[in-house]
């Protein structure tokens, strides 16, 4: 199924090229191409609703459920301790290396992006100051958060009741299980928008070549190249990361993971490598204890792939329309990547709706979602492979900082 999926994209993608090829080439004048392209747009407009459509009840039922399911690390202590710690350094690693890239290679300088609506969104640096941060993060409203997709406002509410379901004295496990069960479902529903990611391909491709020709996907090649070289160097660090917690057998831990790294690769999921990952980390040394704690709250919390694109994607947008961010706002930009981020596993190619959430937090157009939509699936092969490195290590690490990692299986 995945397989074909993935063929399924790529047809669509090459079959999106030629549709706006032939249209750039037939349309008699500007005027007919922006109508064409007006056409193309349609589709990936509903496409664009769908994905903001479902960026509340997500956030708010995966990441309760993330919150209610670390309460019951508790009773390790500090083994929550050393690995929340290393989830929030290598978060801050993985946004770092980011933003750093993407100034140094500026992929999105020079693209003629998609046309933004009407009075298009541009950064107010003047009404930017602590009293407007404050109020976009506390909801006066959690329904007029959620109506509005206020993000960071949906993540305080769900902090606050994820902790507060916790804590009460039975943890109300009724509440938990239909928080659970809400999850499941969203993701379902996230499964079915993304089933139209093929079409919304199709259609974002052929609109933009359509108006601005066949030359606009040496941009894409700089973009996706720009991108892969940024997770390299990542997957450089981490090793080395690895090479100091563990010594040398960093290297027989990297030779373990190849198998399930390159099906996370395969199928742009990371959650489709969990059960092999667990079985390649216990023949590691890791103990079963540590492996079974650890990797699945990395699955929540420690996605540095994906971590690492939004912050890539996000500002190759803002680049292609000439949109200036402070320093300040940048560093804003990361804080809210590392909390936006979590909660998101096992839902295919959420990456775009975090960067959504960020493109609306800013002002940015809503419309440079587009410029990376036809070749999201390629980077979420990356970073999906990324993701099982990442929690690979961190699962290793804290194994090591504990004292409970074994001679590896025949060894």
């Amino acid at each position: 199924m995945n397989r074909r999926f993935t063929i399924l994209l790529v047809v669509a993608m090459i079959l999106g090229i030629a549709a706006g090829y032939v249209c750039h080439a037939i349309a008699p004048d500007e005027a007919a191409r922006l109508r064409w392209e007006g056409y193309f747009s349609i589709v990936t407009f509903a496409f664009l609703q769908l994905i903001k459509m479902i960026i509340a009840p997500l956030v708010i039922s995966t990441l309760v459920a993330g919150i209610a399911h670390m309460e019951d690390a508790a009773t390790i202590g500090r083994v929550g301790a050393k690995t929340m710690g290393w989830f929030i350094t290598a978060s801050v690693l993985s946004l770092t290396i980011g933003l750093i890239m993407v100034h140094l290679l500026h992929p999105g300088t020079g693209l003629a992006p998609p046309t933004a609506p009407a009075g298009g969104h541009l950064i107010d640096t003047a009404s930017f100051n602590i009293k407007d941060f404050v109020g976009h993060v506390i909801p006066s409203s959690i329904v007029d958060a959620m109506a509005k997709n206020e993000i960071l406002q949906i993540v305080v509410f769900s902090i606050f009741f994820g902790v507060a379901v916790a804590a009460t004295e039975d943890r109300a496990p009724a509440v938990i299980v239909v928080v659970e069960q809400v999850a499941r479902v969203m993701m379902k529903v996230t499964g079915y928008v993304m089933a139209l990611a093929p079409f919304a391909i199709f259609a974002a491709l052929a609109a933009t070549v359509t108006h601005y020709g066949v030359g606009v996907l040496v941009t894409y090649a700089k973009f996706v190249g720009g991108f892969y070289l940024s997770l390299g160097i990542l997957w450089g660090v981490l090793f080395t990361a690895a090479f100091f917690g563990v010594g040398r057998r960093a290297l027989a831990l990297f030779g373990l993971i190849r198998q399930p790294a390159l099906l996370a690769f395969s199928t742009a999921s990371s959650e489709a490598a969990y059960p092999g990952t667990l079985e390649a980390l216990q023949r590691f040394g890791v103990s079963r204890r540590i492996a079974s704690f650890v990797l699945p709250l990395g699955y929540s919390f420690n996605l540095d792939g994906s971590m690492m694109y939004c912050t890539f994607a996000t500002l190759f947008i803002a680049q292609a329309y000439g949109i200036s961010l402070g320093l300040g706002q940048q560093v804003l930009m990361l804080l809210i990547l590392m909390i936006t981020s979590k909660g998101m596993a096992g839902v295919p190619r959420a990456s775009l709706v975090v960067i959504a959430a960020t493109l609306s937090f800013f002002h940015l157009p809503d419309a440079g979602l587009l410029l990376i939509l036809a070749v999201d699936h390629l980077l979420d092969m990356g970073r999906s492979a990324t993701n099982v490195i990442g929690n690979s290590v961190a699962s290793a690490l804290v194994a090591g900082w504990e004292g409970q990692l074994a001679e590896p299986e025949g060894a």
